[in-house]
Parts: C-alpha cells; sequence; structure tokens
C-alpha cells in the first residue's frame, strides 16, 4: 500500500486526541502555577537567618548590628551584622527607635509590599477559573463524542449518508419486487416531479417499511439513498429518547430543522417502533417522555407548518404496537409490505449474493431456493456465507452444492455432531425413527417430496428428513394436513413396530407437539372439524400487542371439551394412518433403516430406488459417509444389507 493510504493515526503521525487532551492539561496546571507564582505575595519571604527578638536587642546593645530595615505596618525587621543578614518581628517596642538610635544603628524605613486590586482579585478568582476550564474543556469532550454542541442534548444525531458511504441501488435488491417499485416511484418523483404534478398527483410525505427482520427494509432505504440523489438522513428510533426531560422532543424538532434546510431529502427512522408505539398502551407507568417525543414528531410531520420537499420513510417490524396517528395517511401515506420472499424471489436473492463467490457447476439456486421456505434475505445471505467458509474450511477451490447443502443443515439444525457417542442401540432407534418419518412421506400422495434423510446428530436432533417442497404452498388443504400428522407420527409408530411398545423413546417429542399443533390449528382456527364447524376459537398469537394483554376466545366448558375430543380425533386419524402404512411396508422400513445405519445420509432419490427394490450405486466405494466428493452423492456405494438386529453392527455410523 502506497503512503498515500495509510490512514493517519496515532502511530504514524496522525493527530492524536489523547496526547492533545493531555496537553491542554498540562497548559492548564502550567498557567495556575505561573499565576500563583507571579501574584501571590504571601509566598515572599524576607531574606537573612530568622533570630529571636531578645536575640536581636542584645546584638543591638553590643553594638554588633549597623542597620536596619523597619517594614511599616508589618513589623519586619532585617538587618546585617558581621555575622550577615538577619530577619526578626518586632512585637511592638515603643522604646525600639530610641535605643536604635542611641547605639547609632542606621533605620530604614520602608512601606508594606502589597499587591494592586487587580492583583488581588486575580489571585482570589484563580480556583472560579480553573473550576470553569475545567467545566469548559468537559463539556467540549461530550461535543466532540456526542455530535452536538456544549450543552447540545437536545441535538438532532441524524447523520447525513454521502455516496462514498457504500452506495446500494435497486440493482442490490431483489426477491421483494413489490416493495421496491412502490419506492422507486418515491425517487422519480423527487427526480422528476413534474411528471406527477401534471396530473395533479402530490409526492407522499412518509412511507413505512413493513416487514419481519432480515426482509431487507434498511437495505431498501440505502437503495433509496442512492437512487434519489437528494440529501438522505438516517436516525434511529432510539435516538431520540435519553434520560433527560424533553430531549427527545428537542431532538425531533432539530432534525426536522435540518431537513427543511436541505429540502428536498429523505429523512429514514430505523425501528421506529422504539419512539411510535400506541400512546397509553401497556402496563404500569407510562413513559411521559417517550409520549413527549412522539407528539412532537406528530406535528412536525403533518402539523401547522408544512415541511414541504420532506418524505418520512420508516422501518419497524411491529406495526401492531404503532400509535394509529402515526398511520394516517398525511403522515406515513403508504405503508409498504416487505414480506419474506417466495421461491423466485429466493433465487433472485440467491443468485444476487452467489456474484460474490466462487460457485461450482453443480450449484442449481433453484433447487437451494426449495430447501429454504421461510428464508428471509439476511438468512439466504447467511447461508452463502456459510458455504462459503465450509468450503474454505475444507481446502476447495469453489463452493459445491454439498457445501450449500451441509450449509442450509447447519443454519436449520446447527453443526454436526460427529463426536457424540451413541450405543448401538441409540443408533439403530434413530434409524428406525427417521425411517418411519421417510416412509410415510414417500407414501403419502400429498406429501411433500424428500430432499435427504441423515442421522448424523445435530443441535439437539439425532437425525432427520428434510422435505423439498416442489413450490410455496400459500394455501393448505385438509388431505395435506392430515398427511403431515401421519409423517410426523411416522417415527414413533416406527419405534413402536420395530421395538415393541415398551421401548418407544422420547425422540418423538418434538413430533408430537407439532402434530398436536396442526390438528388444534385445524379444529379452532380453519374450521375442519364437522363436530364445531366453521367458528373461530383460536388464541391470540401475540401475548402483548402494544393495546392489552391478549385473552383466549371465551367459550362454555362443553366446547372446550369437544374442541380437545376433536383434536385427539385428528391426532389418532394421523397416527393409524402412519401405522397402516408402516405396517403394510415394514420391509421397506428395514430396507430403509439399514441403509440409514450403513451410510448415515439417503437423499431423496436414493430412499425411492430402496423402495423400488434397487441397490445403490456411487461408483465410488471408497467415498467417506456424508462427504462426497463434487458431483457424487452422499452415501459411498452400497453393500449388501445385513439382518435388522445381526452382528457385527452396520458399519459407517
Amino acid at each position: 500500500m502506497s503512503d498515500n493510504g495509510k490512514q493517519q493515526g496515532p502511530e504514524n503521525g496522525g493527530n492524536n486526541p489523547w496526547m492533545k487532551s493531555l496537553l491542554i492539561w498540562v497548559g492548564i496546571l502550567a498557567a495556575l502555577a505561573l499565576f500563583v507564582t507571579l501574584f501571590d505575595t504571601r509566598t515572599a519571604q524576607p531574606t537573612g537567618n530568622a533570630i529571636p527578638y531578645s536575640t536581636f536587642l542584645d546584638k543591638v546593645q553590643s553594638g554588633d548590628v549597623k542597620d536596619v530595615n523597619i517594614a511599616v505596618g508589618s513589623g519586619v525587621i532585617t538587618g546585617s551584622t558581621s555575622e550577615g543578614k538577619f530577619r526578626t518581628n518586632n512585637p511592638g517596642d515603643p522604646k525600639l527607635v530610641e535605643t536604635l538610635r542611641g547605639k547609632g544603628v542606621v533605620i530604614n524605613a520602608r512601606p508594606e509590599d502589597s499587591p494592586s486590586i487587580w492583583q488581588y482579585i486575580l489571585v482570589q478568582s484563580l480556583p472560579f477559573l480553573l473550576f470553569l476550564g475545567i467545566a469548559f474543556f468537559v463539556l467540549r469532550q461530550m461535543q466532540k463524542n456526542s455530535g452536538s454542541g456544549a450543552m447540545g442534548f437536545g441535538k438532532s444525531r441524524a447523520r447525513l449518508l454521502t455516496q462514498k458511504e457504500g452506495k446500494v441501488t435497486f440493482d442490490d435488491v431483489a426477491g421483494i419486487d413489490e416493495a421496491r417499485e412502490e419506492l422507486q416511484e418515491i425517487v422519480e418523483f423527487l427526480k422528476d416531479p413534474s411528471k406527477f404534478a401534471r396530473l395533479g398527483g402530490k409526492i407522499p410525505k412518509g412511507a413505512l417499511l413493513v416487514g419481519s427482520p432480515g426482509t431487507g427494509k434498511t437495505l431498501l432505504a440505502r437503495a433509496i439513498a442512492g437512487e434519489a440523489g437528494v440529501p438522505f438522513f438516517t436516525i434511529s428510533g432510539s435516538d431520540f429518547v435519553e434520560m433527560f426531560v424533553g430531549v427527545g422532543a428537542s431532538r425531533v424538532r432539530d432534525m426536522f430543522e435540518q431537513a427543511k434546510k436541505s429540502a428536498p431529502c429523505i429523512v429514514f427512522i430505523d425501528e421506529i417502533d422504539a419512539v411510535g408505539r400506541s400512546r397509553g398502551a401497556g402496563l404500569g407507568n407510562q413513559n411521559d417522555e417517550r409520549e413527549q417525543t412522539l407528539n412532537q414528531l406528530l406535528v412536525e410531520m403533518d402539523g401547522f407548518e408544512a415541511n414541504e420537499g420532506i418524505i418520512i420513510v420508516a422501518a419497524t417490524n411491529r406495526p401492531d404496537v404503532l400509535d394509529p396517528a402515526l398511520l394516517r395517511p398525511g403522515r406515513f401515506d403508504r405503508q409498504v409490505q416487505v414480506p419474506r420472499p417466495d421461491i423466485e424471489g429466493r433465487v433472485k436473492i440467491l443468485q444476487v449474493h452467489m456474484k460474490k463467490v466462487p460457485i461450482a457447476p453443480d450449484v442449481d439456486a433453484r433447487v437451494i431456493a426449495r430447501g429454504t421456505p421461510g428464508f428471509s434475505g439476511a438468512d439466504l445471505a447467511n447461508l452463502v456465507n456459510e458455504a462459503a467458509l465450509l468450503a474454505a474450511r475444507r481446502g476447495k477451490r469453489l463452493v459445491a452444492a454439498q457445501e450449500f447443502d451441509d450449509a442450509r443443515d447447519k443454519v436449520l439444525m446447527g453443526a454436526e455432531r460427529r463426536s457424540m457417542v451413541m450405543t448401538d442401540d441409540e443408533k439403530r432407534m434413530t434409524a428406525y425413527h427417521e425411517a418411519g418419518h421417510a416412509l410415510v412421506f414417500a407414501h403419502e400422495p400429498t406429501a411433500d417430496p424428500i430432499h435427504k434423510a441423515t442421522i448424523i446428530p445435530r443441535g439437539f436432533a439425532l437425525g432427520m428428513v428434510q422435505p423439498l417442497p416442489e413450490r410455496d404452498s400459500y394455501s393448505y388443504h385438509r388431505d395435506k394436513m392430515h398427511a403431515d400428522i401421519a409423517v410426523a407420527f411416522g417415527g414413533r409408530v416406527a419405534e413402536e413396530l420395530i421395538f415393541g411398545y415398551d421401548k418407544v423413546s422420547s425422540g418423538a417429542s418434538n413430533d408430537i407437539m407439532q402434530a398436536t399443533r396442526l390438528a388444534r390449528a385445524m379444529v379452532t382456527k380453519w374450521g375442519l372439524s364437522d363436530n364445531l364447524g366453521p367458528l373461530d376459537f383460536s388464541e391470540s398469537e401475540d401475548s402483548f400487542t402494544g393495546y392489552s394483554v391478549a385473552r383466549s376466545k371465551p367459550m362454555s366448558d362443553e366446547t372446550a371439551r369437544l374442541i380437545d375430543a376433536e383434536v385427539k380425533a385428528f391426532v389418532e386419524k394421523g397416527l393409524n394412518r402412519a401405522r397402516q402404512i408402516l405396517g403394510d411396508h415394514t420391509d421397506q422400513l428395514h430396507t430403509i433403516a439399514l441403509a440409514l445405519l450403513e451410510y448415515e445420509t439417503l437423499t431423496g432419490e436414493e430412499i425411492k430406488k430402496l423402495i423400488a427394490g434397487e441397490t445403490l450405486d456411487r461408483g465410488d466405494p471408497t467415498g467417506t459417509p456424508g462427504m462426497p466428493a463434487v458431483g457424487g452423492t452422499s452415501i459411498p456405494k452400497t453393500r449388501k444389507l445385513k439382518d435388522p438386529f445381526g452382528n457385527p453392527a452396520p458399519q459407517g455410523a
């Protein structure tokens, strides 16, 4: 790197703020010492050896004293003898002058040295001046740290973004096309207002970005800043509120004053729910300071004074807690929904992030998108990064499909726990459990296709079967829900069928929870119970929405018992369906379970082959389970399957 590219800092000759502060303090102390030395006359003492007054009289009587100097007022006597100079204090002896004249001593009288009135004032005011200097210095330091002037707690902390700070455009935003189009219209209005004004259109005063965490709300705001070509102020909702009363409202006023000077401009408030919560909501004491800040924000956004040319863009993932006055047209004219991307959106987002890493030819963004339903933009960016880190850890030059598959498993379930010690019985139990899930998946017509099944422990799970939906589903049918309940019980039924009723393990706890939740939602939320009919008995999902404490819907005890009975009936139906499938295809259950014991991981296609009675041909008999070469599968070449409980134990676990 050239010298011009080096940052100026304390180690290479730049300004050192700590050294500067030290020099300021040294200067203050030196000036104080100088003033004390120059003007404090109390520190000046007469020269000569101090002697008692009686000794002085003895020397006068002996004729040893030649001359004296008497200070009028203080009574200090100085003089010289054959032994040198001396000094003493006159106790007020009225005969002193007569005695000195009688011995022929030369007498000199001089007035007492006293400071002038200005010197006196200066010396007396030194402590006060020192206190003022320290206070001024502390306030200056606070000014530098907070970005506002002295006593500037009420100054806005809004930061003006420049083009140098990583310009982002709408080309960098993918997967949320509708939200991008709405915000592009605001940018076009700023660039060419006549296009809309000729038809009577007015520029929107504000846009509220609403969406789950990680969906790209802040990224959209940065894209607006990069595209608009006007000043862009950014601030967080929490920056308005401090411990001092009135600071928040003052900062709101100051922010809009800055924005007015730079109009037309855009002001972006991130996490506006920190300051825009509904007034009077919640329990306990109310936050009057936050409410004052919100009131001032409401006035500035749409009060008596018009703020022409100032567009407010805010982001939140809790629109339910915002004050209704903040959401009305005239303040936030638009609420732009930023949802989690669908499969097409995930493909586009993956393609954007994959441009930054070297990708192997076997990577298909659509396959990855199918396996990541519900992932947000931030989740997908993290997935690509995890895959790149895995490839680097394995010493590869390209990021292959295997790295993306392993990265998805790590994000969803946690890191592999290959060091986990499991007994042979536990391995068999896990293999048959996952084989039961996979077999019910395969024989339920409405269930999603299988992506893979594995018995490699990850996180808190001993194994898993991952589906690979063909597309995103926005509504679910009754038969699909019953199939999902049956799939959830496939593992438990397999354990009971193979190992016996008394050997059923606790591994199905999460499956039971998922099946029960789905069955209860079918009965209470979606009206799929014939006995109850299309009625809503669901509870609020949010325990606290900002308005009131959530409560369950009122119902009679008889209705509650009927709901419980219907939920149990739906669960029993799925349980019996799983028993029917596994009872009819027990041989396939053994085949899949033993393959899992041998190879640890099976793909969906390989499970289909095993069910069809085919053998697995990997083409790489020396491959390591779970770590295939690029372009291969995750299982080595199959070997002859052993008896379910034969010895030796199946290899590969």
